[in-house]
């Protein structure tokens, strides 16, 4: 008995046969078809046009099959490079808003007494009771203890704690801050104290002064700390009760202390 698996490879190989026979008789241009090649002509005609367009069709798929390969490597890489141009021009824009705020820090050197070290924030205190940041200057940089550090925009707070190449700095909005300070324009002078917030207290302003909202609050230099003169805030709301020798009052900072990227600290 023969198997199936030998039937169909002797079905195969006599269809090939057939085949190669029927082609070498229909090359011979010079002998005319008659009839045993008539009917090898008429058996395995269906099935060479079978065989030619299953070839034609697995020919198409394996063509298409790699032209959308093809099409999703270069996706990819498209993609890659996409993401490397929005790297680069995301760096570039990183690097010109720098730039600005660094024109302001030499704008502010270049008119005001003093020399300054510049410094970058990098790390901020994540605990709601305490408002103090980290600085990547130290002692090696000719930094010390109670430095003031500064903006364009006023007064951040001072050194507070110095290692060899990093500083810790109080905020003028901590409520261990405090700053002597003054009206500019009545010259009213007060303390102005951290209340935990973004915000700060004035206080000690004597209840006879009189202050507006709207007035700038600037240092007055007497806590020989902070340089005089410069700018800590605007006043917000004023209170004044009575029975009280002192008023309430609560300026807004002029820094905008979630913003701080770089900032200077000064060296008299």
């Amino acid at each position: 008995m023969f198997s199936r698996r030998m039937l169909l490879v002797v079905g195969v190989g006599l269809f090939v046969a057939i085949n190669l026979i029927v082609i070498s008789l229909t090359s011979r241009q010079n002998l005319q078809v008659q009839g045993p090649q008539n009917i090898l002509i008429t058996l395995t005609a269906p099935f060479q046009l079978a065989v030619q367009r299953s070839v034609f069709f697995v020919s198409s798929v394996w063509n298409n099959y790699f032209a959308c390969v093809s099409a999703a490597r270069e996706n990819v890489a498209l993609k890659k490079q996409l993401t490397l141009v929005e790297q680069i021009e995301n760096q570039n824009r990183e690097l010109t808003l720098e730039n600005a705020r660094l024109k302001k820090f030499v704008a502010f050197t270049s008119t005001a007494s003093g020399t300054y070290v510049a410094a970058r924030v990098i790390a901020r205190d994540p605990s709601p009771w305490f408002k103090t940041l980290m600085i990547d200057k130290g002692e090696r940089h000719g930094l010390k203890k109670n430095a003031p550090i500064l903006v364009p925009e006023g007064i951040v707070g001072q050194i507070t704690k110095v290692s060899p190449n990093f500083s810790r700095v109080l905020l003028i909005t901590d409520r261990n801050s405090a700053v002597d300070a003054l009206v500019q324009n009545t010259r009213a002078r007060g303390i102005v104290k951290g209340n935990g917030e973004n915000r700060c207290s004035f206080v000690y302003a004597v209840r006879k002064e009189e202050i507006q909202a709207g007035e700038v609050i600037v240092s007055s230099g007497l806590d020989r700390i902070f340089p005089k003169g410069v700018k800590i805030g605007t006043v917000l709301e004023v209170e004044k009760d009575h029975s009280r020798l002192f008023q309430d009052i609560i300026i807004q900072t002029s820094v905008d202390f979630d913003k701080l990227e770089e900032v200077l600290v000064y060296k008299p």
